[in-house]
């Protein structure tokens, strides 16, 4: 039976999605990701959730990263990791990841698909981390049960405290006058959790500044065509600055 925690998150995060109509009027795939975005760091930055991998990890370990993008989690920690399995459904996101493992002298392997749908393929590790892919669940505890069932150590996730893309929430308003709800949090994550009788250790943060996103990227996520970007443009020097404050949570398998 889903609980009440569930059930806010999963209805906090449906209405985040882009109304259908809208939606059918994009000129491109407003969700998909450019690998060249997610390239791993020659020098991986520190923060509480590389940290905590490196503490379960010990002396060393395998290691699951879900939603793994350009591996920027895995590289984080691989000194102390002997194998990684790198889960994705972006094909492209996996190339990127597998071709950087190798550069590094990591052993790795990939699994293309949907968490927890490829959960049964991509197996048990270690440690598993999973970094920013929370905020693109709607369906939390199978998700979350999937991680620590993968763990035989612990888990390791990474999030931002509010909805990534909640500061576009104004240029909705503006281009589709389209009043977006309020995001599902951290604590609404944590919430979940505890109704499946895990009760992590959350440990507050700020992520580096990253430059904003240029108007094509944002035109795209707007659903919006080419020649609305010099709106676009326009339209960014009057949003707030983006939120660093992230949040990782840590536990035991």
């Amino acid at each position: 039976m889903t609980g009440t925690a569930a059930r806010r998150w999963a209805e906090l995060q449906s209405g985040r999605g882009v109304p259908p109509e809208i939606l059918a009027q994009a000129p491109a795939d407003p969700w998909a990701h450019n690998p060249d975005d997610f390239a791993a760091p020659a020098v991986a930055a520190d923060t509480p959730s590389r940290d905590a991998a490196l503490a379960l990890l010990g002396e060393g370990g395998t290691l699951i990263d879900v939603g793994c993008g350009g591996g920027d989690a895995t590289f984080a920690v691989a000194e102390r990791v002997r194998h990684a399995t790198g889960v994705d459904r972006q094909r492209d996101m996996l190339e990127l990841y597998i071709a950087d493992a190798a550069a590094r002298g990591l052993p790795a392997r990939t699994v293309c698909g949907s968490w927890p749908e490829s959960a049964a393929e991509a197996g048990t590790a270690d440690v598993v981390v999973c970094h920013h892919v929370l905020h693109n669940v709607v369906d939390l505890p199978p998700f979350l049960r999937a991680l620590t069932a993968a763990a035989r150590r612990g888990v390791v996730v990474e999030m931002l405290t509010r909805h990534p893309m909640v500061w576009l929430d104004p240029l909705w308003a503006r281009f589709h006058d389209l009043r977006r709800p309020p995001p599902a949090t951290d604590e609404d994550a944590v919430a979940v959790l505890r109704e499946l009788g895990v009760t992590p250790e959350v440990r507050h943060w700020d992520r580096e500044r990253r430059p904003p996103h240029d108007p094509a990227w944002v035109a795209r996520r707007l659903c919006l065509p080419a020649d609305r970007e010099p709106e676009v443009a326009a339209a960014l020097a009057e949003v707030p600055p983006r939120s660093r404050s992230a949040a990782t949570l840590i536990w035991r398998a």
